[in-house]
């Protein structure tokens, strides 16, 4: 076995059983029903001849054995996935590479299983339906809501639609053009029958018809006392606002001094980050889901939660370069870029990062389980693990959580609080300035204070 596969394999066997990767000692039912379950899910590798503690058995083959199994596997399953045989110490593994099948869902003898975290599990009534639409290259909003009739829209929301369209120039709607006509035109009406999506846009009370469709917001000291929250209802771009408000309601700020004479105002967190990570988790949630899009904030970090995971075949380190839009919502995606939204598809992830660059906060962090999509905001880079990863001793910690209380801090007030000798304090510091964590302000010896920022220089 080449150098590359024996360290892929040796990579599969180190991280254990996971959402892609199946340890099975033999080729049985439960084997096949796994191909079944990464077919249908974003696929995955099984390793036949491996125990589930990761320890490689091996299995004896003949040599129509290879054969044999793909027979079995095209029979149960109707896939074809590809099979090598791998030698290990002497030991001899079966690797099956399994894809994400483009034709969901995929039967495995009558039942429809999907991988779920280390497991299989049967699909539901709403996997199966999220499955059917993605074969028919429809999204749910596209459906029609047979329940609804256009009474049920709001015609305020529909002209502050036209006036948002008109204004972008992105969908001129002629002002002669009635609602009904409107509707047809955007294809947000089907023989008259109003679709999903525009219940959602327009409605009067779009939770009458899809209570989980609105944002939840909680503020909390600790991940169980909360302090506040509030549900905020109505249209998606009623929740797109109202989210907003909140936290221009509640967000601290500060006030910087360019030299000019406004004022500039620095939010806790920046606003168009958090307007661009709102609109892609109402945007682009999953409304067969039953939660609801939530906002958790913490003393320390703010959670944006999204229903729904990534749609295939997305990847989370997809989300840090140039990436294709794949929204989950068709219509409603639609709709939001002809109001100005959504600037331009497959932008908000990127604008999100630049704009928390700009306000020297870290990276928001997307991670992706339990279902959903999770966005975090953190307020501090410098945390302890961050400051591990550059190489920083204790010491030079412990002067970090000085700054982040004081401000600022002297080479005595280093050497008083860690009891060491002006030498060593002078080393720690220097260090610290050329890492970028710390920065000398101040001329002279007796003035010079160690800050956060980089001072500014003077104009003339």
């Amino acid at each position: 076995m080449k150098e590359e596969s024996i360290g892929r394999f040796r990579k599969l066997l180190d991280g254990g059983e996971s959402e892609t990767v199946e340890f099975k000692q033999n080729m049985n039912d439960e084997a096949i029903e796994t191909i079944g379950a990464f077919a249908n899910a974003r696929g995955g590798t099984i390793l036949i001849g491996v125990a589930d503690d990761g320890r490689v058995r091996g299995v004896t083959f003949g040599g129509e054995t290879l054969r044999d199994w793909a027979n079995r596997i095209a029979q149960a399953v109707r896939v074809h996935p590809k099979i090598k045989l791998i030698t290990y110490k002497g030991r001899s593994v079966a690797e099956i590479q399994v894809s994400e099948s483009a034709v969901k869902p995929v039967s495995c003898r009558g039942k429809y299983l999907i991988r779920v975290g280390k497991s299989n599990r049967q699909m539901t009534d709403d996997d199966l339906t999220r499955a059917i639409l993605g074969k028919l290259g429809l999204t749910w909003d596209e459906g029609v809501e047979q329940r609804a009739t256009i009474n049920d829209l709001n015609p305020v929301q529909l002209q502050r639609f036209r006036i948002l369209c008109n204004k972008k120039g992105r969908r001129p709607i002629p002002p002669e053009d009635d609602d009904r006509t409107v509707l047809e035109k955007l294809g947000l009406s089907r023989d008259e029958r109003l679709l999903r999506a525009a219940l959602l846009l327009f409605g009067k009370e779009p939770q009458r018809f899809y209570a989980s469709a609105k944002v939840k917001i909680g503020r909390f000291r600790s991940p169980t006392f909360i302090i506040d929250d509030r549900e905020v209802l109505g249209t998606l771009f009623d929740q797109v606002e109202g989210t907003m408000g909140y936290f221009r309601e509640h967000l601290q700020t500060r006030f910087e001094f360019t030299g000019e004479p406004a004022r500039e105002v620095i939010w806790e967190y920046p606003l168009e980050a958090l307007r661009e990570a709102i609109i892609n988790a109402i945007c682009h949630r999953d409304y067969l889901d039953v939660g609801n899009t939530q906002v958790r904030w913490y003393d320390e970090q703010l959670v944006i939660l999204n229903p729904g995971g990534l749609p295939s075949p997305l990847r989370l380190e997809d989300l840090k370069r140039a990436h294709r839009s794949m929204p989950h919502n068709h219509k409603i995606a639609e709709m939001f870029f002809y109001a100005g939204l959504i600037e331009q598809w497959g932008s908000g992830i990127e604008k999100i990062f630049n704009q928390c660059t700009l306000a020297g906060l870290p990276d928001p962090e997307f991670n992706e389980t339990q279902g959903a999509l999770w966005v975090t905001f953190r307020k501090d880079i410098l945390t302890e693990a961050y400051l591990l990863s550059l190489g920083l001793n204790e010491r030079q910690i412990r002067a970090v959580e000085y700054v982040k209380k004081r401000g600022e801090i002297t080479n005595r007030e280093y050497q008083e609080l860690n009891h060491i000798s002006k030498p060593s304090a002078t080393r720690d510091l220097a260090d610290m300035v050329v890492k970028r964590i710390l920065f000398v302000s101040g001329k002279g010896k007796r003035s010079i204070r160690y800050v956060f920022h980089e001072p500014k220089m003077s104009q003339k």
